[in-house]
């Protein structure tokens, strides 16, 4: 599992970096901005766990890549 961590964040960090903005996870995540934006307002399972990542820098919200990363691994 921890070799499936290290790819899937090797390869999230190759795309969008150390930090990925809301569309770009709705993109990851095949879901649309607000959709994941109203399911984060609420305390369903997964939003929960993606809050956990997320940071504003001002206005815009971000995600820790590593930790998007952890939770994709551990959803499989």
């Amino acid at each position: 599992m921890e070799t499936t961590k290290i790819a899937i964040e090797r390869s999230l960090l190759e795309k969008y970096g150390p930090l990925i903005s809301l569309p770009q996870l709705a993109e990851l995540l095949h879901r649309s901005p607000d959709g994941l934006r109203i399911a984060m307002s609420k305390p369903h399972g997964y939003a929960q766990e993606i809050k956990k990542a997320r940071i504003k820098i001002g206005r815009r919200v971000y995600f820790r890549t590593p930790e998007i990363a952890e939770y994709i691994a551990s959803a499989e």
